[in-house]
């Protein structure tokens, strides 16, 4: 028996004994939300979806308690463009922050995410909702960008892509440059990241409960990105040359800051039924990319930065009682930007219709429904990247080698198809030259004026007619 008949099996046999599926019970009282993502997370890196070296027992408790989605995605192989999609529920490539792959360093010239642009929290906030953003942002700097600025009441995080599980830091040495806010204001506390997270989002969920008021917590983790620091690892803070430190870290670190992740996230979980909450709210658990270097992103091939499935597929798990039922998997594909569609449609509310979603609503699957097929389509520049999949069919092109994958049945992505089923690669092939002509161009720098103005471009990234 190999690794993935075995683990079929093991996930497959308590089913068997799961109590029968409960009908979805309608409520006035709208649910809350607690988005919790991780950063960098590979798709096997929690063990309900195959991890050997650890357990996760928490995020294990979640996928018993509701539905594991086996094929969703994450809208890019990097973070800032992905969390562009999540918050939007759109392409980001319709943007030009979700160009930036990912966001760089604060200058005039960075580009964030208009304020004014509908968000998934703006709508969330005008249907009564209380929202809160805890953890990385990484969408645009102050004064023109920020959490604040897109819909979130509060947030108590960092703006960067990535910061010091301890020092709270961008970088270290000379440069190093404090990323700790609440609000709009830096503030300095002690402790391991993770770790502070978690009291965060214990702490708003009695307060939002206290005054009866719904609530969307996005509960963004830093871990388990780089630097490679686990809890006890305060001096390894105070020693590294970069946060990247690449000759750094190991399996044995990656695991403590995976599972120290897990036990947060039981910490909410704990938190949601102690204020008795736990039976309407989602909770939602996913990463923002596929994983780095410590990663188990079995059974796919490639990693962060590759549009390879092992850059793109992410763990998913929904847990809402009353609607999903326990212990269920499904098998539709899914994508970061469709969590908007579905929160706005859970919470009685629609997207503004002057920006539709490109995302769908992944209600009906939470119900159990049949699996739709789907057209997704993904760009990354490193290495003139491009990729689309159809069904059980993937387009891949990677700095001009192009190929054609049946992803359902080699989701490694090693039979290239293309010359054995050539009307199917012509027809991929056309399909995403015509997705791609209506996005912005691949090149940031001949955006540059859709964001400053550009009459053919609006800031949003709606083509307009040359005057």
């Amino acid at each position: 028996m190999n690794r993935r008949e075995f683990l079929a099996g093991a996930i497959a046999g308590p089913l068997a004994v799961l109590p029968a599926r409960s009908t979805p019970q309608r409520t006035a009282v709208p649910p809350n939300v607690v988005f919790i993502m991780a950063d960098d997370l590979g798709y096997a890196d929690v063990s309900c979806y195959g991890r050997r070296d650890y357990t996760t027992p928490n995020i294990d408790s979640l996928a018993k308690q509701g539905m594991m989605f086996m094929q969703a995605y994450a809208n890019s192989a990097v973070c800032s463009a992905t969390r562009t999609a999540l918050i939007t529920g759109r392409y980001q490539y319709r943007l030009p922050v979700g160009l930036e792959e990912p966001v760089g360093a604060n200058s005039p010239r960075t580009p964030g995410l208009p304020p004014d642009h509908p968000t998934l929290p703006s709508q969330l906030k005008k249907a009564g909702y209380a929202t809160a953003l805890l953890g990385k942002w990484h969408l645009g700097y102050l004064p023109k960008f920020g959490p604040l600025q897109s819909g979130y009441e509060r947030f108590w995080g960092f703006r960067s892509g990535g910061i010091d599980y301890f020092t709270h830091k961008t970088a270290v040495g000379p440069n190093a440059a404090d990323d700790l806010w609440d609000g709009d204001m830096p503030v300095q506390q002690s402790g391991y990241l993770t770790n502070l997270l978690g009291d965060r989002a214990v702490a708003a969920i009695k307060e939002y409960t206290a005054v009866r008021r719904p609530f969307l917590i996005s509960l963004h983790f830093n871990a388990p990105h780089w630097p490679w620091e686990g809890p006890d690892d305060e001096a390894e803070a105070r020693r590294i040359r970069a946060l990247t430190h690449y000759d750094g870290g190991n399996l044995k670190t990656y695991a403590r800051m995976v599972q120290q992740l897990d036990l947060q996230i039981g910490r909410v979980v704990q938190a949601l039924a102690s204020a008795g909450v736990a039976n309407n709210t989602i909770v939602i658990f996913t990463s923002d990319n596929g994983g780095e270097r410590f990663s188990d992103t079995w059974p796919f091939s490639g990693k962060k930065t590759e549009l390879l499935e092992g850059g793109l597929r992410v763990p998913a798990i929904v847990r809402w009682p009353g609607t999903v039922a326990a212990g269920s998997r499904s098998q539709q594909v899914a994508i970061s930007m469709d969590w908007l569609p579905t929160l706005l449609e859970a919470a009685g509310t629609r997207p503004d219709p002057a920006y539709p979603p490109d995302g769908m609503s992944l209600i009906p699957s939470l119900k159990n429904s049949t699996p739709v097929s789907r057209k997704l389509f993904w760009r990354y520049r490193a290495n003139s990247q491009r990729a689309m999949r159809d069904g059980d069919m993937k387009w891949l092109e990677i700095a001009g080698n192009t190929y054609l994958f049946n992803v359902v049945e080699d989701p490694m992505e090693r039979a290239n198809l293309k010359t054995l089923q050539p009307e199917v690669f012509q027809r991929l092939t056309a399909q995403y030259a015509d997705w791609n002509g209506a996005m912005l161009s691949e090149n940031p720098d001949s955006n540059s004026g859709a964001f400053f103005g550009d009459q053919m471009v609006d800031r949003y990234g709606n083509r307009r007619p040359a005057r």
